[in-house]
């Protein structure tokens, strides 16, 4: 059964949290964020992408950016802007995206639940990622970033989030640059809420993969009790969304012409097509300044994975009619964030980045929990959650 664990969170007076809550770490590169930190000294990407702090020549992975990143988060800690409760807690938070509201409950959870799959995970991590993360996490003695997780939907834990948000002032009420609105609640007792969760027998990882296994490396290499739990928040299926998460291909072996028409000879192409797929299992294609549709085929083979779109799609176009046989690793593919649009695929083949550009229907939340129950993992790039959480406003500190 689940474990939620309060801590005694490190967060920003609520004056200040404006200016220190920021996007995650892995949805912007050092120069955005450079951009972004300009003029915010207070901003937490000080913390979590330190090289800013350094000059543009020296690497990500070099170890200054690691011992700068202990260095911030030890400032950060000891800021006359920062406060430490004064006993372990769980908070209610909530975020408002284009007026749909998403809730969640944000505590700690267990490295060994991760270890023993009561946290199950459906995406691949790469070593290379789990080497920063877990660097990051022992240097700065921090799980500077909560992961997002969800369960299903409990009738009893849904009763305490109802009370928690009408019963108590928020800690915080902020709405980012993005026009995301952030709100933050202290439950007054975590004691039900720990108890609520004994009884979830399962929890889905929904992002953040290379930090909950860092956190588990991390926990390996380091005595104590604390460094076991690692924060996240806990968001009920019904209330997650997802996006999807759409292809370009750079260039097409023997041009898009022909590739058009073998698509048109195997499963028909319908012209002016909509940008975005209207249902599951059609596919909208962007080549030559006109958007094309397409049904995809069912699959015949059995794993669970090959009857999503992202499955069908890499085994009836990119295999036989792209040489993409890995899209994992081919450097010819690459992936866009539902969050950009379908305008963004258009200007990146536009603009000669790609020859052409496959715009996906959202992969939904019961297939990711069908993939994740059969012990399996779905292809690289299958889900795009949004909206995203804001990082620096609870920090765990082992």
């Amino acid at each position: 059964m689940a474990v939620l664990h309060p801590f005694r969170a490190v967060r920003p007076a609520p004056s200040s949290a404006p200016e220190v809550a920021c996007v995650p770490y892995d949805v912007i590169n050092a120069r955005e964020a450079r951009e972004m930190a300009r003029g915010r000294p207070l901003s937490f990407l000080h913390v979590i992408r330190p090289e800013i702090d350094l000059p543009d020549e020296v690497d990500e992975h070099d170890a200054a950016v690691y011992e700068r990143g202990g260095e911030n988060l030890r400032a950060f800690v000891e800021a006359p802007h920062t406060l430490r409760e004064a006993e372990p807690s769980v908070y209610l938070y909530r975020l408002v995206m284009n007026g749909r509201a998403q809730t969640g409950i944000f505590g700690c959870v267990s490295v060994d639940d991760y270890d023993a799959d009561v946290i199950l995970k459906h995406e691949k991590t790469r070593l290379a990622k789990e080497d920063d993360r877990t660097r990051h996490i022992l240097t700065q003695r921090a799980h500077a970033e909560p992961v997002m997780l969800t369960f299903r939907d409990s009738d009893v834990i849904a009763d305490l989030m109802t009370a928690c948000e009408a019963g108590e002032s928020p800690l915080y009420d902020l709405t980012a640059d993005d026009g995301v609105r952030h709100t933050v609640w202290r439950f007054p007792d975590p004691g039900p809420l720990v108890e609520a969760f004994a009884g979830i027998d399962r929890l889905y990882v929904a992002d953040g993969h290379h930090r909950c296994k860092a956190a588990s490396r991390a926990a390996a290499e380091t005595a104590g009790e604390e460094v076991r739990f690692f924060p996240a928040v806990l968001f009920p299926m019904g209330m997650m969304h997802i996006m999807p998460y759409n292809r370009i291909v750079r260039r097409v072996p023997g041009g898009v012409t022909a590739l058009l028409g073998a698509l048109d000879e195997r499963v028909g192409l319908d012209r002016d097509a909509p940008a975005s797929p209207e249902t599951a299992g059609t596919v909208s294609l962007y080549a030559e300044g006109t958007w094309f549709g397409f049904r995809l085929p069912e699959s015949s083979r059995s794993g669970v994975t090959d009857h999503l779109d992202v499955g069908r799609l890499t085994e009836f176009v990119l295999e036989p009619l792209l040489g993409i046989t890995d899209p994992r690793t081919d450097a010819n593919i690459d992936f866009v964030g539902g969050i950009r649009g379908t305008r963004e695929l258009e200007t990146l083949v536009d603009a000669g980045a790609a020859e052409i550009a496959f715009s996906m229907a959202p992969t939904s939340i019961e297939q990711l929990v069908e993939v994740s129950d059969a012990g399996l993992l779905m292809p690289p790039k299958s889900t795009w959650f949004e909206p995203k959480l804001r990082s620096g406003l609870l920090v765990h500190t082992f």
